[in-house]
């Protein structure tokens, strides 16, 4: 037997320093989810016969003798089905089977509550969009409300997308003695390359092709039930929960409505039915440790994955009691070699990427090359190399094998001995503006540095009009402050993608600067995002002026407008009128969330309190 890989000791020092600077945090966590546990007894055994009998009211006979008994576990499903949502609508039919199967292992199951699950592409740069960051919170408060009842023993969690699936997970930890399985559903099928896509979003922003071909373009790539099969922040949701362990091994990228899809859905249940009357499967909150967190952030830079979630995995770490930053993130990204290339950063989609050997292909090389923690407590027991293996049809069973020895497509996915490039896809950017985050994965080197003039915007629709008046055709930095979650609930700006990438392709240099949000959609454009602190809060991104000279240089992760110091301090902010954000579209009733958010870097949230 080979001797495994020493962890690399970059990857060994910070989780060492996350350790340590979590301590305080982390104790006071699993002392109160471990006197949360009743220990040697089912969940509902607190409760009175008049809530009991509540709690079961309408259940099936069959499922009302098992309740009765001392020794019968019985799980909650949480879901965030709705048939409107792509990759949200094959969750129709999973508790159904996640019942069946539960059951025939000694275990009953009840669909213990919904939440809401919104598209970013469908609100995307419109109002709803401004609901977006904080439906997560939603989610979460919602994932607490279906488990209040103190009925469950474990959970299952269902849900994919942007902010459904890192506010799922919030949820699950704040009932951290209760073991988790999250459950996907999958990527929608190929439809048409994205490269063709991407270029008839960009004739019609040229007003070359007129809406019925852009229509008939998009209803091309997104086609039927599933995730969209971009690489952004929902596929790198998936690939985060394989990383830290609570998915089935290898589920994340098989399509929906397949006999394998259904097989994963249906092992899923047996599988927790069997763990947790074994006892063999930790709380969530005792699973999730910060080697956990560690190899998430490790999975975002070997594949390149969505700058969301540099608040997301912040934001559910926290849950969890563990403090990480930005320095991190920057810190493992200069160690992690990128080994896929997935669109935006490449031609391909998740489902080619899958194909070539995707996920446990990557987990394999980073495990062999000593880059991502094994010694971690995952639903299938202790220890990463369970998820090196793929699910097979064998005989109308399934199987678990060995990822392929060699990339399938060297053009998708690489060993870690010949990535794509030696370290990750994310970089921090700090400087006199502040702090924010840069996906470079996606940027050529000619235009990771820029120096040119600022043009301020306080609006995304202010720079679309801008370029419909041709007053973008020069070289510049694009800055879009009042954008933070304070100020109008950081709402992704994805939508300036299209015009920002035709003036780049037409020989300017332009990069963007803004406190709000792009998505894991952003491509070959550089845009230093999530500026910290916000403008709202007095964040320098606010003294910014138009025709202020901007160095913006993502090589060095530095930013900085080259304005005299005396005068760049004397500034004032302006302030903003945000009463066009306040209300439609359901905004009023986000009011607390924005009055209480905290900034980008400590995960945009709104809980207070031990999450802070």
């Amino acid at each position: 037997m080979s001797t495994p890989t020493p962890l690399h000791p970059t990857l060994d020092a910070v989780t060492r320093r996350i350790i340590e600077r979590s301590q305080p945090t982390r104790s006071a966590y699993l002392a109160r989810i471990r006197a949360a546990r009743h220990q040697g007894r089912l969940e509902r055994s607190q409760l009175g016969c008049t809530n009991l009998a509540h709690a079961f009211a309408a259940a099936p006979e069959a499922i009302k003798i098992e309740l009765k008994q001392e020794k019968t576990p019985n799980f909650g499903i949480v879901s965030a089905y709705n048939d409107m949502v792509s990759a949200h609508q094959p969750l129709q039919d999973f508790p159904a089977w996640i019942k069946e199967e539960a059951f025939k292992h000694g275990a009953t199951v009840q669909f213990a509550g919904g939440t809401p699950a919104m598209c970013d592409g469908i609100t995307q740069g419109y109002e709803g969009m401004e609901l977006s960051l904080f439906s997560r919170d939603v989610i979460a408060m919602s994932t607490a409300v279906a488990l209040s009842h103190q009925m469950f023993d474990a959970a299952f969690y269902l849900g994919v997308c942007d902010k459904i699936v890192p506010g799922l997970l919030i949820g699950a930890l704040s009932f951290g003695h209760l073991p988790a399985v999250f459950v996907p559903a999958g990527p929608m099928t190929s439809g048409i390359a994205n490269d063709a896509k991407a270029k008839t979003r960009q004739l019609f922003a040229e007003g070359k092709v007129g809406r019925d071909a852009l229509l008939e373009s998009e209803m091309g790539s997104y086609h039927s039930p599933g995730t969209c099969t971009f690489y952004g922040t929902a596929n790198s949701n998936q690939m985060m929960m394989e990383m830290m362990g609570l998915h089935m091994p290898n589920t994340a990228f098989v399509n929906p409505n397949t006999p394998m899809r259904e097989a994963l859905t249906r092992a899923a249940g047996a599988h927790l039915a069997q763990a947790v009357k074994n006892d063999a499967i930790l709380p969530v909150g005792e699973m999730i440790d910060e080697k956990s967190i560690v190899n998430a952030i490790v999975g975002l830079m070997a594949t390149g994955g969505s700058t969301n979630h540099t608040m997301h995995l912040v934001a559910f770490a926290r849950a969890a009691g563990i403090i990480v930053n930005w320095d991190d993130f920057d810190e493992i990204s200069s160690i992690i070699p990128l080994l896929a290339r997935v669109y935006p950063n490449g031609k391909a989609d998740v489902n080619h990427f899958a194909a070539a050997g995707g996920l446990a292909f990557v987990i394999r090389e980073l495990l062999d090359a000593g880059l991502m923690h094994e010694d971690v407590n995952t639903v299938v027991g202790h220890g990463m190399r369970a998820y090196t293996k793929e699910p097979f049809m064998i005989n109308g069973k399934l199987e678990w094998r060995d990822a392929p020895a060699v990339s399938g497509d060297e053009d998708v996915v690489r060993p870690a001995a010949n990535p794509f490039s030696p370290d990750g896809g994310l970089r921090l950017m700090k400087g006199n503006i502040g702090r924010g985050v840069i996906k470079v994965s996606a940027v050529t080197p000619d235009h990771r540095i820029i120096e040119a003039p600022a043009i301020v915007f306080d609006d995304q629709k202010d720079v679309l009009a801008a370029f419909d008046r041709g007053e973008l055709e020069r070289d510049f930095v694009a800055v879009v402050r009042f954008q933070g979650p304070r100020a109008n609930g950081m709402p992704e700006l994805h939508k300036l993608t299209p015009q920002l990438s035709i003036l780049q392709g037409r020989g300017f240099k332009v990069a963007l600067v803004t406190d709000g949000r792009m998505s894991g959609a952003s491509g070959k454009v550089p845009a230093s995002i999530h500026m910290s602190p916000e403008a709202l809060l007095g964040g320098a991104i606010g003294k910014i002026r138009t025709g202020d000279m901007i160095r913006f240089d993502a090589e060095n992760g530095e930013l900085n407008v080259l304005v005299d110091e005396a005068e760049w301090n004397a500034r004032e902010i302006p302030s903003p009128d945000l009463s066009k954000n306040a209300h439609g579209v359901g905004r009023e009733l986000f009011a607390g969330f924005r009055s209480l958010s905290s900034s980008a870097e400590t995960g945009a949230m709104s809980f207070g309190g031990d999450f802070a």
